[in-house]
């Protein structure tokens, strides 16, 4: 916070004492042409750096998003970050602005110049590694007009987003063996009340429980029990290694252990095998239970069930399986994990395998990778 002078600031004062020198040698003849103009500067660099008190910010973070995804992150600094008109974090002042991020992040590598409080500041961010990510405090290298003098201060703001794990595409038959069975025989009498839940697309009208939707700001249907039975898939999923010191969000989630723990290695294995598994069934209509170490989600077809689940998935860790009467159980390893359906098991990366060569058999349908623009837009709250 102390201010001090800059390379430039340092030139400037060496030649300002060698012209006052030179002015006495020379009986006062430089002293306006050179000693004056440098000895305004100087003071005039000093009070304007020293007057600077740290500014208020605000983050506008980007949307949630996958791993890979690269955004925008704004920053709006003085009476625009709090609202209130003005203070003293209104006064506007040259700066280079360094942003810090989390180590699940990449963000700019060189400081931004920028006059601070006059504009927004924006920087890019990759998502490198799932879970919630920090952004901020900010570090500024307050410098005057003349760049004679410098201040470093740290504004301790911070804001966070999520990073989702990567997904990747499941075979047809796979997804359809896990609710075929459920679709056979199953009774659509509506006589037994079950719950209210949110509206999805397709709900008939006369399902919409009128008195709840208008306490809400949302539509509200009713669903009866056969209706809760039709249809649904539970996923249970753990890691086959335990203990260890990493946490949640360790590792990008492409199957590389890289420095992280067999235990971080294994729960993003997890993440991104459950993302893939569950997302596919919702995808086609199908409910779906999950349960993970971090605990569990009951999520519909829809923006908001797509959201749970992935945030679910976003913060797990480690741990075992929870419960063996799942319809697909996943375990996962440091490199891979396996489903398990019955007593039938195969490895995730077959199922990735036999998706992309069916993809390509028929003109690449399947082999192209999820529409991740549309995951976006269905889990963006609007």
């Amino acid at each position: 916070m102390t201010t001090a002078l800059t390379r430039r600031g340092r030139v400037a004062a060496l030649v300002g004492l060698v012209a006052a020198v030179s002015a006495v040698v020379a009986g006062g003849r430089a002293l306006d042409a050179v000693v004056l103009p440098v000895a305004i500067a100087l003071a005039a660099g000093y009070v304007q750096v020293s007057r600077v008190d740290v500014p208020a910010v605000r983050h506008v973070t980007p949307p949630d998003g996958f791993v890979g995804e690269t955004r925008d992150v704004r920053l709006e600094f003085g009476s625009g970050a709090t609202g209130d008109g003005g203070g003293a974090g209104s006064r506007s002042f040259l700066a280079d602005v360094r942003p810090r991020v989390d180590e699940g992040l990449d963000g700019p590598t060189a400081p931004i110049r920028a006059s601070v409080g006059t504009e927004p500041v924006s920087y890019p961010v990759t998502y490198r590694r799932r879970g919630e990510r920090t952004l901020g405090p900010i570090d500024l290298t307050v410098t005057d007009v003349f760049g004679l003098f410098e201040r470093e201060m740290v504004v301790d703001e911070t804001a966070a987003v999520t990073v989702y794990p990567p997904r990747d595409p499941i075979p047809a038959r796979f997804r359809r063996a896990l609710h075929a069975v459920d679709a056979v025989d199953v009774s659509r009498e509506r006589e037994e009340f079950d719950r209210l839940r949110e509206y999805t697309r397709g709900d008939a009208v006369r399902d919409v429980h009128w008195a709840t939707t208008a306490k809400r700001d949302e539509i509200v249907v009713k669903e009866f029990a056969a209706e809760t039975a039709r249809n649904r898939a539970s996923i249970a999923g753990g890691t086959d290694v335990s203990g260890g010191d990493e946490v949640a969000g360790f590792g990008t989630g492409d199957g590389e252990a890289g420095d992280r723990s067999p235990d971080a290695a294994a729960a993003d294995e997890l993440a991104r095998a459950t993302v893939s598994l569950a997302l596919a069934l919702l995808d086609d209509g199908v409910p779906v239970d999950v349960r993970l170490p971090a605990g569990g989600v009951s999520a519909s077809p829809g923006g908001r069930g797509r959201r749970e689940v992935l945030e679910l998935a976003a913060r797990t860790g480690p741990g075992a399986v929870a419960g063996d009467d799942a319809d697909v159980t996943i375990v996962a390893g440091a490199s891979d994990a396996r489903f398990r359906t019955g007593d039938r098991s195969v490895e995730f990366a077959t199922l990735r395998r036999e998706a992309t060569e069916d993809g390509a058999a028929r003109g690449g349908s399947d082999s192209d990778p999820p529409d991740e623009a549309t995951d976006r837009r269905e889990v963006t709250p609007s």
